[in-house]
């Protein structure tokens, strides 16, 4: 009987996946890839399953998976298609730990179904938080699964808090000394162009971030800073805080990846590269460390490090996030999917960058915004709020 620990990768062929491999590569003795979970990129999951041997492959259409066991044509590996089959991956009782990083909604179902079997849950998919927060964790805490946050700034954030939040002996930030979460961002590609020609941004421009690797969703999120919007509002779910409690810091060198504040003016910070195997690493052997295959930062060749308030007027996306954080759960579940559906309109050219924020201000202002207590009720109101996001971007 192997004693390696089984991994489910929920989203294998994006960014977080990929890092997720490579850190499993360096450390095989202690982690085996049991499911390959992918949209539709069919050379890169067969090319990943040659070489990882899983137990299963599950694509999300398809016609995807019929590509997929034609190429593999293998006798180890069954493969599987559909939401379904993506959640039984999650929970089955074979598995120790998923890798939750399918982008966006898409990921909340798997995800769920991972925290019901009382799994190790890695949560590289902030979505998941955003538009279920309080489901989702009563959910953590009823199953007795472990949650370790995965995005960067969450992790940092982790990382500096002490072990009775860490292992959830307590909930309560000021009974632990702490006065505020501090959370960095890099302020994106366009934290210093004139506000004026932010109409005029491109799509090559917008994907460009100038010290992160990731897929184009975020990438234009981060240009927006709507992705510190939904961090903001995933930390307030992770570190049982209110809005009150968290501050968003700009720090264009990304080598801090977030802070904690103490009451007795301490602040720890955690530092490192830009690069999600960190996080990974830590998040796959905690409380242990294990080689990630990171090169540690070097003190002599950093110049400064440099730190700003957000300015709104240049992020209005993040402004819009952090107001539905106070308003609840029904405001962040409905903006995350209006900027979905804004941000993949923006990348399709079908309308400018400065009108993803219009887009996702109006859903917010037209939208029904009700108590949300079940699954079901999540799923209809991001439906809702899709619907009147597609409508808008066709007027």
């Amino acid at each position: 009987m192997s004693d390696k620990q089984n991994l489910v990768i929920l989203g294998s062929t994006g960014s977080i996946g990929t890092s997720t491999l490579d850190v499993v590569e360096r450390n095989q003795t202690r982690y085996q890839v049991f499911a390959l979970v992918a949209g539709r990129n069919v050379a890169r999951v067969v090319e990943q399953a040659l070489k990882h041997q899983p137990r299963y492959v599950v694509m999300g259409a398809e016609d995807a998976a019929k590509e997929v066991t034609e190429a593999l044509n293998s006798q180890q590996t069954e493969v599987l298609s559909g939401t379904q089959a993506m959640c039984d991956m999650a929970a089955h009782p074979d598995v120790d730990i998923v890798m939750s990083a399918i982008v966006g909604a898409a990921g909340l179902l798997p995800t769920l179904a991972a925290v019901e079997q009382g799994k190790k849950v890695l949560l590289a998919n902030k979505e998941s938080l955003v538009m279920s927060g309080q489901l989702f964790m009563d959910k953590v805490k009823r199953h007795g699964a472990t949650l370790l946050p995965i995005d960067s700034e969450h992790n940092a954030i982790f990382q500096c808090l002490p072990d009775a939040l860490q292992k959830g002996t307590s909930t309560a930030l000021d009974a632990q000394g702490i006065r505020k979460i501090l959370l960095t961002g890099s302020g994106g590609p366009f934290l210093n162009r004139d506000i004026d020609t932010l109409a005029d941004v491109t799509v090559a421009e917008a994907v460009a971030h100038p010290n992160w690797s990731m897929g184009q969703k975020i990438s234009v999120d981060s240009a927006t800073m709507m992705n510190k919007g939904l961090e903001f509002v995933e930390a307030k779910w992770l570190f049982h805080c209110q809005a009150d409690d968290i501050d968003v810091v700009i720090h264009p060198q990304s080598m801090i990846h977030s802070m904690v504040q103490y009451i007795d003016g301490s602040v720890i910070a955690q530092m490192g590269q830009p690069d999600m195997r960190t996080p990974i690493a830590y998040g796959l052997a905690y409380p242990e460390r294990i080689e990630a295959g990171v090169r540690p930062l070097d003190f002599a060749d950093i110049v400064d490090f440099t730190f700003t308030k957000p300015d709104f007027n240049r992020y209005p996306n993040l402004k819009l996030a952090i107001d539905a954080c106070r308003s609840g759960q029904s405001a962040t579940t409905t903006l995350n999917a209006a900027n979905e559906i804004a941000v993949a309109a923006f990348l399709n050219e079908q309308i400018g960058f400065c009108d993803i924020y219009r887009i996702n201000a109006e859903v917010l202002e037209r939208c029904h915004l009700e108590p949300l207590h079940s699954v079901d009720a999540i799923m209809a109101q991001d439906a809702q709020a899709r619907r009147l996001a597609r409508e808008l971007i066709t007027k």
